[in-house]
């Protein structure tokens, strides 16, 4: 039997939608500056704090670093580590930042929605506690999708399998009890956010019986709620409102046509494929996460990288191996790479499409500069700072455009260890992304009762990135 949310969840794919109750109405911002916008780029299988470090410090700030104690020290000074290397030209945006922890998380080999969100998670939907932070974002800087998400799903373990090339369950929440979708495909996701503007008449005909499918949905739920009993009835009129929104989101991307059709992502063939290697997903992914960006879609996106249970192919070096990232966890090589190497060609691989992603928004112009320059895009792992993690770091690898309301560009950064007076968690961060960007929330997240009795004050904002 199928249910009412069943029906709605089917039905709003078949119109586009990844978000079944968009709670923002687009608008333009009222004081004409161009939307902040947000990328989250997030991994599996752990990053190691020591890969962080660059390693030009002198030996005072070496033997600190060894301590895990506090650093604030200009990038500008220093070399990159060599995996970062293909962010070089963009290290005056650039910030590495260690030392937040996040054992109030999930941690282990699998996190779920558990670091975006800061709590505990699992792949049951009722282990989501609240909106993570990319949604929470999202609500400052309304665009009619409001939030998409990309994903090279697992092929076993870790979040809820789909298919490769589906749309299926996500990484992120857009609220309580309430996971996102993601596109598994390049394909699935141009063809589902640009179809307004296709010219592909199969495409035009399959948008056109969702929208007459969404149609009577929303009006024979919108009849049921007027005589549905009590408490049935704000469960129907909700499934309704929410059919609704899709609508009125779609009335608003087909408003924008005009402004869409010129970002609309000219995917290279081998893109489009059912079949193709990781690296290709990842890179069809970010052509389309660009185009989405840049056309005004959205403001906010986030993009699982890979997963532990996600099989490798492609990557440089290892072009004809099938990487397992569970077994390279435990130590085991591939080809003629060791573990660390198969790590390292890993995080390149990855700061080659942190580097396009800047550089094309960079080459976006948007009022007196570029859509980069409001831009903030942060890669770090899913479970913390190994493949076994215990959540005492969280490493993140942020770059920002200088519209950027944080005061954090251009730096190295290590926040005192944990348990130290200042230390610093998952939550302080995006609590300080919030506050930076208009949300006032005392604390974001749940607070890690392992710092309690250091008598380490969780709550708020780290106060020295808000300038």
């Amino acid at each position: 039997m199928t249910t009412r949310r069943q029906f709605l969840a089917t039905a709003a794919f078949g119109a586009g939608a990844l978000a079944l109750s968009p709670r923002a109405v687009w608008a333009k911002p009222a004081d004409g500056k161009p939307p902040m916008r947000f990328i989250f780029l997030h991994k599996g299988n752990g990053l190691f704090p020591s890969v962080m470090v660059p390693p030009s410090l002198s030996k005072d700030d070496a033997a600190t670093e060894a301590k895990k104690g506090p650093l604030d020290l200009p990038l500008a000074k220093h070399e990159l580590p060599e995996w970062m290397k293909p962010l070089a030209a963009h290290q005056s945006d650039l910030t590495i930042l260690q030392g937040l922890s996040g054992k109030m998380c999930t941690t282990g080999h699998h996190t779920w929605c558990s670091s975006l969100g800061v709590f505990k998670a699992n792949e049951r939907v009722s282990s989501i506690k609240w909106a993570t932070v990319d949604f929470e974002l999202a609500k400052l800087y309304p665009s009619p999708m409001e939030h998409v998400e990309f994903a090279c799903f697992p092929l076993g373990g870790g979040n809820a399998r789909g298919t490769l090339n589906g749309i299926a369950t996500g990484f992120s929440a857009r609220g309580p009890q309430q996971p996102n979708y993601a596109f598994g495909s390049p394909k699935m996701a141009a063809q589902e956010l640009f179809k307004s503007v296709s010219t592909d008449k199969g495409v035009q005909s399959r948008s056109q019986l969702g929208r007459t499918a969404l149609e009577f949905a929303a009006r024979r739920e919108g009849q049921l709620a007027e005589t549905a009993p009590g408490a049935e009835r704000a469960k129907v009129k909700s499934y309704a409102d929410s059919l609704e929104a899709v609508r009125e989101r779609d009335r608003k991307v087909d408003g924008m046509a005009d402004a869409i059709r010129p970002h609309v992502p000219k995917l290279d063939a081998k893109y489009l494929a059912d079949e193709m290697t990781t690296v290709d997903r990842q890179r069809g992914h970010v052509e389309v996460l660009l185009a989405a960006l840049i056309s005004g879609l959205t403001n906010v996106a986030a993009f699982t990288v890979d997963e532990l249970g996600h099989e490798y192919t492609g990557l440089p070096g290892l072009e004809t191996e099938k990487v397992n990232l569970h077994d390279v966890g435990h130590g085991k090589g591939f080809g003629k790479l060791t573990a660390d190497e198969v790590r390292f060609a890993v995080r390149r691989h990855h700061m080659t499409l942190v580097d396009a992603i800047a550089a094309r928004l960079k080459k976006a112009p948007e009022g007196d500069g570029t859509v980069f320059d409001n831009t903030t895009i942060c890669y770090f792992p899913d479970n913390g700072e190994t493949h076994h993690s215990q959540g005492t770091e969280f490493p993140f690898v942020v770059l920002s455009g200088k519209n950027a309301k944080l005061d954090i560009r251009g730096r190295y950064i290590r926040l005192p260890n944990y348990g130290e007076p200042g230390h610093k968690t998952l939550g302080n961060w995006y609590t300080t992304l919030l506050n930076a960007h208009g949300n006032p929330v005392k604390h974001y997240g749940d607070p890690d009762p392992g710092l309690a009795r250091f008598g380490i004050d969780q709550a708020g904002a780290i106060k020295q990135f808000l300038g």
